[in-house]
Formats: structure tokens, sequence, C-alpha cells
């Protein structure tokens, strides 16, 4: 059996056996064809019947969400409406990057790009957005014809379970959306099995390069990874400082920092920076933290579980030890439970800094002395997920969006928080190329290029002996 148990009291919230990886491909495997030979408007309808069910169950399906993570109830509602958004886009999208078109030719001769569907495809889902994320990449995937089996993180497997049941009350059949839930050992089999014909990953950045070494050998398999980020936010001749400390403790500690597109470092120019130090300090010191129902409503929830308070806490305990100097001390209140208070610490003076995601609730102040310097260390990364300038010019900000490595550059705005209407990924260790949102729509279908004529017509004119 898997067991979930809810972060903020400790009850336990659900139970179910543990899946079997060849029994939920071979059932997928059965059924992905009859799926994919429906007329694409077919299946599109059928994600709209979704959202139906989806907006019935806008309620419950936050209670739970916020439940099984310890997110506030406003962020899970937040997340249920994404879901739901989810389907337009991803309609939107497929017929605008895979529609089929012809373009002809002398006597009857024509070109056709069409697209077809890889197969089954697996799904890793993540537990900071245990419904958004997977749904991220199981819609599109659906409407571009494919079958899926889904293991949601063994974290969140009952917001997993639920997803799951909304495809199939809304018409979406039984054998083509299949649920495995386990941990670890079910992840590696879904992700080895060889009937599979691709997976869609959304994780850290080790078990993503893990999944990168394990398919250097099935180059015939879609892999698309969608991993994390040492984000930095460069905080640049701020006039409005209150604005800007407000940017800082959203893109740090929304989700209690468990974000892959939270901002990491915070990158200010020293001797300028204090007034805008002081105001984020401030702010922290009102930051809410509850369990998913207080009232009034916290600001940010717990981290995922014991295990991710203590390794936060280490984390921010071993950055002191090397020199860091606190500003506002991170601290676990609660022993036995997994809340957290936001931290801010200087690292300016810790020398070799490991260059990690620490995935929670943690700001380190990096203080430099130019502009040139600020670039250099937001770029001091071998991530490339997100990035903010705050502050600035508009020729200051095209300096910014020239010289920074990420995927996602943002001026005057938060490092997170990206749309699902543009494509979202990253370079370096944040992603393989394979960006999502948008942009799922290429990694679910692939082109089929075809030269078309009515009959044969064919002659040899060089190269031939006379007759």
């Amino acid at each position: 059996m898997i067991v979930s148990f809810e972060p903020a009291t400790g009850a336990e919230l659900w139970s179910g056996p543990v899946g079997d990886a060849d029994a939920e491909v071979a059932r997928a495997r059965e059924s992905w064809a009859t799926w994919a030979a429906q007329p694409a408007t077919n299946r599109i309808e059928t994600m709209r019947r979704f959202v139906n069910v989806m907006r019935a169950k806008l309620d419950s399906f936050a209670d739970l969400i916020a439940r099984e993570t310890g997110k506030p109830l406003w962020e899970t509602r937040t997340e249920v409406e994404a879901v739901m958004a989810k389907v337009e886009i991803s309609a939107t999208a497929y017929m605008e990057r895979t529609s089929h078109h012809k373009q002809q030719g002398q006597m009857g001769d024509q070109n056709a790009l069409r697209h077809k569907p890889h197969g089954v495809l697996g799904v890793l889902g993540p537990f900071n957005f245990p419904a958004h994320l997977p749904n991220g990449h199981i819609v599109p995937a659906l409407i571009a014809g494919n079958a899926v089996v889904f293991k949601p993180s063994e974290k969140t497997p009952a917001v997993g379970a639920f997803l799951v049941q909304c495809y199939h009350e809304a018409g979406v059949p039984e054998g083509v959306v299949r649920l495995l839930t386990g941990g670890p050992d079910q992840g590696r089999a879904l992700a080895s099995h060889p009937d599979l014909d691709g997976l869609l990953f959304t994780g850290s950045s080790r078990a993503g390069m893990a999944l990168h070494r394990q398919f250097a050998d099935t180059p015939n398999k879609m892999l698309a990874l969608e991993m994390g980020g040492n984000n930095p936010l460069v905080m640049w001749d701020v006039k409005d400082v209150g604005s800007a400390a407000a940017i800082a403790v959203q893109s740090a500690f929304m989700t209690a920092g468990q974000r892959c597109t939270a901002a990491r470092r915070l990158i200010v120019e020293d001797g300028a920076h204090e007034p805008l130090i002081e105001a984020i300090g401030k702010l922290i010191d009102r930051i809410i933290v509850g369990a998913p129902h207080d009232q009034p409503q916290p600001f940010m929830g717990t981290v995922i579980d014991n295990a991710s308070a203590e390794a936060v806490t280490d984390g921010f305990l071993a950055l002191m030890m090397r020199g860091a100097k606190p500003i506002k001390h991170l601290r676990r209140d609660i022993a036995d439970k997994p809340f957290l208070t936001p931290g801010l610490i200087d690292v300016t003076d810790v020398h070799g800094r490991a260059d990690e995601e620490i995935f929670g609730p943690l700001l380190q102040v990096i203080r430099v002395p130019d502009f040139d310097a600020a670039l250099a260390e937001a770029n001091a990364t071998r991530f490339g997920l997100s990035a903010s300038l705050v502050g600035g010019a508009p020729e200051l900000y095209d300096r910014f969006w020239a010289n920074i490595r990420a995927g996602i550059v943002n001026w005057n705005k938060p490092t997170n928080g990206a749309s699902s209407a543009a494509p979202f990924g990253g370079i370096g260790l944040s992603g393989n190329h394979r960006p999502s949102a948008y942009y799922a729509a290429d990694y679910c279908a692939y082109p089929v290029a075809s030269a078309e004529a009515p009959q044969p017509r064919a002659s040899i004119a060089v190269g031939l002996k006379d007759a």
C-alpha cells in the first residue's frame, strides 16, 4: 500500500495499492489506437467535458490539493482553475502547431504535412503542483491522440487519483488514461518500460539527468524534461522600493518556495541595497504561515513533508556555517510539522557557493559592485529556467535580456507565475529543449511530410542506355 498524510496535521488522508507498470502500460497499449483514430475535434470535445466535470468539483478538488500539499486554499483554487484553462490553451496550440497543411502542385500533385501521436506516453508528476503540472502534459497528449500512463508523486497520490477519475467521468476511455500509484520503483519501471513511446517528466534536475542517461540508448522515444532552477532575481536602480519588495517576496516565498521558478538568489548593488533589504525584511515579518484552512488565510503553508523541512533547514545552517549572515532566520517553530518561516540570508562572502536548488522558502542575497558583475553572478549557474530584472530603464532590460541565460526572462515581474499560453522551459540543467505549456503540442505528436500524386508518373532522363 501507499499512504498519503496531510503535512499540516499529520493525519492520514489516502491509501491505495501500489500499481503494476506492466499492467498499466499494456492496458494503455490496447486502447490508444482507437482513441487516436477519432477525429481531433472529438478528442477536444471530450476534454471540454472534462472542464465541466472539473468545474463542478472545483471546491472539493481545491480542498483535496490543499490538504495533501499543505498549500493555502486560495492557492489551490487557482491551481484547479489553471487545470481547466489548460484545455482551450492546448486545443489552440494543437491546431496552430500540429495542424494539417496541404500545398498544391502541378497536375494534381501536392505536398502534405500531418502529425501523428507517438502512442503510449508516460507522465511523471511532481508534488508541488500535483494537478496543474501533470495535467499540462496529459491534456495536450490526449488531444494529440496518445494514451497516457500517469504516475503521480508518491507524496500526492490522492490528487493524482482524483484527476484521473475526472478524465474518466468526462468520457476519456479508462484504457486511455491509466493511473500508476507507487514510489521511485514504479517510476523507474514506467520510465524503462519497453512498450512506452515517450516520457514526460516534471521534477528535480538530479532525477531528470538520470532519465536522460537512461534514454540515451533509445533515441526513438520522446523524452521531455521539465526540471528545476537556481533562479536569479536582479534588482537594480529601483525607484519603487515597496513594489520591489513585494516582487521579491512573491518570487521567493509563494508555495513556500516550492516552485521551480522561485527566486533563489537576490542580486543587488552593494551600497545601494539597504533600503530594499529593509523593506523585504519588514514584509517577511508580516507573512502569515499557516494551515490550508486557517483564517485569515496564510500567505504560505507547509513544505511537503518533514524530510523536506529538514533539508531546507540544513541548507540554511550550512550557509551560516560557511560565513553567510542571516537577515531573517529560517525557523521551524513546530518540531514535528513542516512549517517553515521565510529565510533571508546574505551569502556575498561565502566563497565557492554550491550551485543547487534549495527547494523551500530561502532567499540568498548577493551584493555586487556593478551591473556587469550582476549579470555574471546571475549567469553563474548550471541551471537556466527563470530570471527577472526589477528596476532600470528599458535599455538596461534590453541588455539584461540579451545576456541572461534562461528560458523565462521577466522585467519588473516575479520570476514565477509563468503563463500557460506561452512556452515554458529552460536551458542547462533546467530542461532538454522540450518546453511545455503552449509548446507541449510539439512533443505530443510528430510531423509526417508527404509528397502525394493521384497516379504514378515517372521517367528517367539521364544515365540509361538506348532501348
